[in-house]
């Protein structure tokens, strides 16, 4: 669970960052979360980059790399598929 400090700077980072996160490929959403490693939740509070289709770094170029981590706050990239509305 995330305090009130760190919501605080998570939402900060997202309403600075999230227009620029939103222009790389695959990309659908930006949020603020929990990272994950291995399939699992961490503890780590994280700006969550959701992506449609997350693929290996190797196969992207370089101006499609996200950043790992912003102002000392890991990004995560988690794969959600697309969101639909019914």
């Amino acid at each position: 669970m995330l305090n009130d400090e760190q919501m605080a700077k998570l939402t900060e980072l997202q309403a600075k960052y999230a227009p620029a996160l939103m222009r790389y490929p695959h990309v659908i959403g930006v949020g603020i979360g929990i990272a994950m490693r291995d399939g699992q939740y961490t503890d780590e509070p994280a700006l969550v980059v959701m992506v449609d289709l997350k693929l290996p770094q190797a196969q992207l170029i370089l101006e499609d790399i996200l950043p790992r981590e912003l102002e000392g706050v890991r990004v995560d990239v988690q794969a959600t598929g697309v969101f639909t509305a019914f």
